[in-house]
């Protein structure tokens, strides 16, 4: 199978989304949507969880190197289908293309839509914060931000990249600040007794394993930047080169940040805070300070939410091309060049879940679902040197086969962690999860009918 085929025109004379982006505008994709609002928000629950300071810090930097481990993975995937669609693709050479398909319905139904809307209502929330808003004052704002990045996302993906490249910069930079001043000013390490265990316990790994998984979900989002691989220059360099370069830029901060919040709070204080960002900075700067990394926050906010929905777009574009979803979407903008029906069509799904309030329901049900996938696409490496043993492969992901293995397991891991924990969630979520796939068959029974009447 042809992985560029998604860059081939169309009988019906669709054009192709043109390829204007660089390695530093992956990255910026890559670390704009994994930095959100967790970062500022989960380090206390994962410090409780884990115990002790040492222990946090340790695995927020495993965590790291999992989304690391994924992010190699990927990258060779990138170079060896350079269409547009990552993640998509990946799954549809590897295992068939109802195992992509419901991949990209349930990224459009709940995962990629739910999320959108869970951003723009965050940001009313957070907005509220600082400006006085009432309930429907919340639902303009929020309907507002969507059709704002829709508008954007639509109009150009270069200036979208340039805005995404501000935002991160921003909320970035706030966290360097974070990393080098509350070290400076706060005590918070001269309250550590014990950095590590004296000896480890199942409790102990127990409370690390627990930790992890929220982790793992503050390092999601590097793999959408695979989404936008048909829109690289130079894709067998610069696609490497920039999703790792996210990927391992977050990772720092990260890190360092945890350390840094460590020293504006102390450890106490800090494992029971569900606003650290904001605590730290106001107990060691005040509440100006505290207001101004609010602003930080929404900048965070607002960018993780852009990146999805310019990432995400690409997905229906490639299921579209492939005769998997509604052919419109599969059109180029005549004038801007972006998949602008993509766009417009995942907004709308995520204004209306914004209105009916729904998201939160169906992300808290089906979004680990996700890691699922993300598991496939790693051992699509596996599956793809073994059906194409000769293919050339610019980029080959190190320490192959362990390497995808590690990070497929690490993902069941969160999976299986849900299941168990949360039973009826983790059913709901496999459950609905599997009604995509009588929806495919559905669907291609139509498509092989308008096929055979229009004589194709």
């Amino acid at each position: 199978m042809d992985g560029d085929r998604h860059d081939a025109p169309s009988a019906a004379g669709v054009t192709d989304l043109k390829r204007t982006l660089g390695a530093r505008d992956i990255a910026i994709i890559t670390a704009g949507t994994i930095v959100g609002s967790g970062i500022f928000l989960t380090p206390g629950l994962v410090l409780a969880s884990s115990g002790l300071v040492g222990v946090a810090l340790l695995v927020w930097t495993v965590g790291g190197i999992l989304a690391l481990l994924g992010t190699l993975t990927y990258a060779e995937l990138g170079c060896l289908r350079t269409g547009t669609g990552g993640l998509y693709i990946y799954l549809r050479d590897g295992f068939g293309s109802a195992t992509a398909f419901v991949f990209g319905w349930t990224l459009f139904v709940v995962i990629a839509s739910g999320t959108v809307a869970a951003g723009s209502v965050a940001t009313a929330d957070n907005l509220a914060v600082l400006v006085p808003l009432g309930p429907a004052a919340r639902k303009v704002v929020a309907l507002t931000v969507i059709a704002g990045l829709a508008l954007l996302s639509v109009r150009s993906t270069r200036q979208s990249t340039t805005v995404l490249t501000v935002g991160t910069i921003i909320k970035v930079g706030a966290l360097v600040v974070l990393i080098v001043a509350l070290p400076l000013v706060g005590k918070g390490f001269s309250q550590v007794d014990h950095f590590f265990p004296e000896r480890l316990d199942w409790s102990m790994l127990s409370g690390a394993l627990t930790g992890m998984i929220s982790v793992l979900w503050a390092y999601d989002g590097w793999q959408y930047a695979t989404f936008m691989g048909g829109e690289v220059r130079e894709v067998q360099r610069n696609f490497p080169r920039g999703l790792i370069t996210g990927t391992l830029a977050a990772l720092v901060v990260y890190v360092l940040v945890n350390a840094g919040y460590v020293a504006g709070l102390g450890p106490e204080r800090l494992a029971v805070s569900t606003t650290v960002g904001s605590d730290a900075v106001g107990a060691m700067f005040g509440p100006v300070a505290a207001k101004l990394l609010a602003v930080a926050v929404l900048v965070s906010i607002i960018t993780g939410t852009h990146a999805i929905l310019l990432t995400s777009s690409r997905v229906l574009y490639a299921m579209a091309r492939d005769g998997a979803f509604f052919q419109r979407l599969s059109r180029v903008h005549s004038r801007f060049g972006t998949p602008a029906n993509s766009i417009v069509s995942i907004a709308v799904w995520a204004a209306a879940l914004a209105l009916s309030g729904r998201f939160n329901t169906l992300l808290t049900y089906v979004v680990f679902v996700s890691w699922i996938f993300y598991a496939l696409g790693a051992l699509a490496v596996i599956a793809l040197r073994r059906k194409e043993p000769h293919a050339a492969r610019p980029f080959k992901v190190p320490g192959y086969p362990a390497t995808p293995i590690i990070f497929a397991a690490a993902a069941g891991v969160v999976v299986l962690n849900v299941v168990v924990t949360t039973p009826i969630r983790g059913a709901v979520g496999i459950g609905g999860t599997l009604l995509g796939f009588p929806v495919y068959y559905i669907w291609k029974a139509r498509r092989r009918r308008e096929v055979s009447s229009t004589g194709a």
